[in-house]
């Protein structure tokens, strides 16, 4: 009996062939370069990311990671040279508490800043500029790294949130879409 026929007759199939889901891709796209980056998730609990050279169309493998990247809450810079994102891999008892937001260089997701989180209210941000980024952090992080390259914007530092936390991502979602298209959010709301 082959395989197919196996499948026909109802026989159990293997793990591997059982309940797959394919990877999901997420792609950001540089607003004044022609690059994006390509998250993808999948299988299990790994995540990678790929440099998409959109001139040249070619690809360039960044780094695995075993965990999560929340992409709704991750943004690239401008210049397509740095990336914002929201990450947990579950190790409670880690330096970053198991969650954490960090601003990389594309393609790697090496912080060269970092912000623990411990949990997975809010988190992750928005690019004002090539070098200046808004934190979502409507339930507080802890700074662990900062480099001089970035910036974190103290206007956007203080925000009202909903006390209920169905909202995590609007923040981050507001400027966008407040934006008319072809445009680009200058800004972050104030409150």
């Amino acid at each position: 009996m082959n395989a197919k026929n196996s499948l026909d007759l109802g026989v159990p199939q293997p793990p591997t062939e059982r309940g797959k889901f394919p990877a999901r891709l997420h792609v950001l796209l540089a607003r004044d370069a022609k690059v994006g980056l390509v998250i993808r998730r999948g299988p299990s609990k790994s995540v990678c990311t790929v440099l998409w050279n959109r001139e040249r169309n070619t690809f360039k493998l960044g780094q695995w990671m075993r965990g999560r990247i929340y992409e709704r809450r991750s943004d690239l810079a401008p210049d397509g040279k740095h990336f914002i994102y929201f990450a947990m891999n579950g190790r409670w008892e880690s330096e970053t508490k198991g969650a954490w937001t960090a601003v990389s260089r594309v393609p790697f997701l090496k912080a060269v800043d970092l912000y623990g989180k411990g949990d997975c209210w809010h988190g992750g941000g928005l690019f004002l500029s090539d070098r200046e980024f808004w934190l979502n952090d409507g339930r507080g992080h802890t700074e662990l790294k900062k480099s001089s390259q970035m910036q974190r914007n103290p206007s956007c530092l203080k925000r009202n949130y909903p006390s209920h936390g169905c909202f995590e991502n609007w923040p981050l979602l507001t400027p966008l879409l407040a934006s008319p298209p072809g445009t680009v959010a200058t800004g972050m709301p104030t409150n």
